[in-house]
């Protein structure tokens, strides 16, 4: 136990601080940009017949579809920062989920630009109607995150001197963050390099562009589902009130309900997606009142805490 407590700051030293964040965040920057030159090159030389592009004809007949190639790294410096704040704040890692889910929707409608058929029958057309879908379940999610936001920037006073309580629950947090960065990590790598195989022996076998883009992340939603279960289960053991525990059962649903979205295309997905943000709003909304009305009250095991 002493080793591990030992080990436990150094590790999150490695993966997740600020210096560490602030590398990684260069590198991504670095690599998206370097990959959108390369998609670029790559939609023109294929245009003009210079090379043989072995990849779904969706991402080579437009320019703008090379810009799906950049929000794809950027994704991933999104689930890189959502374990950042996992530790540092549960309200900031429920909102990067929420936004990891807005920017897919956001990198869908750059590649569904470049194939849109602008006609009188544009609600006739499955394509067109899934990119109106997109817009406008996209405007909804940024308005519906900016309200989440409001929600989980209020604070309530704490009377009670809490630190050895929080510290407990932070250093676990840590330690399931620190299990994050190399488990997500493996996850990308083996998706990247079965990607590329997939693409390189085969274009029968290549997989379509609805499950590309769902391609890693409905598995970063599972494991998602599985760490807000085992959150809710360590807050049993600092934490008995009732409105506290509703609103991490609550969160679960949530990513439950973005995780099901994976499966299902057209209005469906964007609805799913609408009503889980919507619901973890009114969650924290509620729980937020909670917290106001009872406030003299507030306690850990009857003592206190915000969790």
């Amino acid at each position: 136990m002493i080793r591990l407590m030992n080990i436990l700051p150094f590790l999150f030293e490695k993966f997740l601080s600020e210096k560490t964040r602030r590398k990684i965040e260069k590198i991504i920057l670095n690599v998206a940009i370097l990959s959108f030159f390369i998609h670029l090159a790559a939609i023109y030389l294929s245009k003009f017949d210079f090379i043989e592009v072995p990849l779904n004809q969706e991402f080579i007949n437009n320019p703008i579809s090379a810009i799906y190639t950049p929000f794809s790294f950027i994704l991933i410096y999104e689930v890189y920062l959502l374990v950042y704040y996992l530790p540092k704040s549960f309200t900031n890692y429920i909102i990067k989920q929420y936004e990891i889910i807005t920017l897919i929707i956001i990198r869908k409608l750059f590649k569904d630009l470049s194939s849109l058929e602008l006609s009188s029958n544009w609600f006739e057309i499955k394509e067109d109607l899934q990119f109106t879908y997109d817009l406008v379940g996209s405007l909804l999610l940024f308005y519906l995150i900016f309200q989440f936001q409001k929600q989980g920037k209020q604070r309530f006073e704490q009377k009670t001197n809490l630190k050895p309580i929080l510290k407990r629950f932070i250093r676990k947090k840590k330690l399931i963050a620190i299990i994050l960065v190399p488990l997500f990590s493996g996850m990308a790598l083996y998706t990247l390099l079965d990607w590329f195989k997939k693409a390189s022996l085969s274009t029968n076998k290549f997989p379509k562009f609805d499950s590309i883009n769902n391609l890693f992340f409905d598995q970063i939603f599972t494991v998602l589902i599985l760490v807000d279960v085992v959150l809710l289960l360590i807050t049993f053991f600092y934490t008995d009130q009732f409105h506290k525990i509703i609103r991490n059962s609550g969160f679960i649903i949530s990513t439950i309900l973005i995780r099901i979205s994976f499966g299902v295309s057209g209005l469906v997905n964007t609805i799913l997606i609408l009503v889980a943000v919507l619901f973890g709003l009114a969650i924290i909304t509620i729980h937020n009142k909670y917290e106001r009305d009872n406030l003299p009250n507030n306690s850990i095991k009857n003592s206190g805490v915000r969790l």
